[in-house]
């Protein structure tokens, strides 16, 4: 393994400040929910299913918002959305600590809407920093950091809702996002590149343009990926529990993000990325009988290592391919559904595995998620196949087959529009 295409991106102007940025800013949005969850359970004395219901809408209105949000960053640019975001979140947090459940509830649904975007704002400038041949590295560090963030922030969110009170928690939180808006706001990364139009041009590209069956097939793909992420992680306490090892989850869960770590890592020193779907149908798969293989912790530990080592190029994956398949004008937009669909997937995984658990045993949790994913795969499998069967023709006529190589996807019908080449452009540095 060469770490040749991590020191090249990380030589890239703007692309170090950019992750240690982003992931600072992602610690406390992560916290969120598990410091939400406690609110209601300690403070308001509700059960956990008050609890979930103000962590969905939270989580529906961020999935309703972050498209909504990066239309308006195509539009308006990036320090009008950071004001916004941060103004609101920072109230959000404020005002939540004392607000009665069921408008908390409201709130929580509007704050969700108007989430400080650093998910997808890291992910857009990356696209608009890092040049064709430098995004899989990119998308790669890009996921990890994101992986340590989530490791961080509902860890940092128990651990002072347990000792200076939910209360407390949800002030630094708000605390924690308004120094991610005003870091966010005054890097100010760019969302276009230098070889793109600027916001200043105009430029409008209709949705109908870009937002075909292959980015869709890509946003369901994304979807599947985190339904299988956070029903595993569910299961894996479930399975935990029934054994009576519930005290070793937490190592299980780290081994688990270790290996996801390590196969993002590999994944981005690859010189061609892989198609989202050639990364979740095996990672779905491999999923399915890791709770039927035994209950022990370090067993259980064991049987998530080929799954979980999937886990962070599946997203970086799917990142690469939003960020090739989207014209820069509507880059934002684009990234903020990916954003919702990453989301919904995380949403609808711990539900699923948590009923079907319910009604059989706890090792049919990872079955569960496993199979929908894997059909998912097999229901966007037909997108690739056309695409797969697209590059020969294209190839023949003279039209470039990927996108990245002088168009962006050009879909199943329409014109190809055009943007310069980026493949051989010098990697500028510092």
């Amino acid at each position: 393994m060469t770490l040749t295409p991590y020191r090249e991106t990380l030589a890239l102007r703007g692309i170090p400040s950019l992750l240690i940025v982003a992931t600072l800013a992602r610690i406390p949005i992560t916290a969120g929910t598990v410091v939400l969850t406690l609110h209601v359970t300690q403070d308001l004395h509700l059960g956990y299913g008050a609890a979930g219901l103000v962590g969905a809408a939270f989580t529906i209105g961020g999935s309703l918002g972050a498209p909504v949000l990066g239309r308006i960053t195509d539009r308006k640019g990036l320090r009008p959305v950071l004001v916004l975001t941060t103004a609101a979140e920072v109230t959000f947090w404020t005002a939540a600590q004392s607000l009665p459940y069921w408008a908390l509830l409201v709130a929580a649904l509007i704050g969700g809407f108007l989430t400080l975007p650093a998910f997808s704002v890291a992910r857009q400038s990356i696209a608009a920093l890092a040049p064709e041949s430098h995004r899989l590295p990119a998308f790669a560090l890009d996921s990890i950091t994101t992986e340590l963030s989530f490791m961080a922030g509902p860890a940092l969110g128990v651990l002072i809702s347990t000792t200076a009170g939910a209360r407390v928690a949800m002030f630094t939180v708000g605390a924690g996002i308004l120094a991610s808006g005003i870091g966010l706001y005054l890097l100010n990364p760019p969302i276009r590149g230098e070889d793109e139009a600027p916001i200043s041009a105009g430029e409008r590209v209709p949705r109908s343009a870009w937002l075909r069956p292959r980015l869709i097939a890509v946003l369901a793909t994304s979807s599947a990926a985190t339904l299988v992420l956070s029903g595993t992680d569910v299961a894996v306490v479930a399975v935990l529990q029934h054994s009576g090892e519930v005290e070793w989850t937490g190592a299980v869960l780290a081994m688990w993000a270790a290996y996801s770590l390590l196969g993002g890592f590999a994944y981005g020193t690859v010189k061609r990325g892989l198609s989202p779907l050639l990364l979740l149908a095996p990672m779905a798969l491999l999923t399915i009988p890791v709770g039927l293989g035994g209950s022990h912790w370090w067993l259980l530990g064991f049987l998530l290592l080929p799954a979980g080592a999937l886990c962070a190029p599946t997203i970086t994956a799917t990142a690469d391919a939003v960020s090739r398949l989207t014209p820069a004008a509507a880059r934002g937009e684009a990234m903020g559904w990916h954003n919702s669909s990453l989301t919904v997937g995380v949403a609808l995984g711990a539900p699923l595995a948590g009923m079907v658990m319910d009604a059989t045993s706890p090792a049919w949790g990872f079955a569960a998620v496993g199979g929908v994913g894997l059909a998912v795969a097999l229901l966007v499998l037909p997108a690739e196949l056309r695409r797969r069967g697209a590059e020969p023709e294209e190839a023949a006529e003279g039209v470039p087959a990927r996108t990245g190589e002088g168009v962006w996807d050009r879909g199943e019908a329409g014109p190809a529009v055009e943007f310069p080449r980026q493949d051989d452009t010098p990697v500028p540095t510092r």
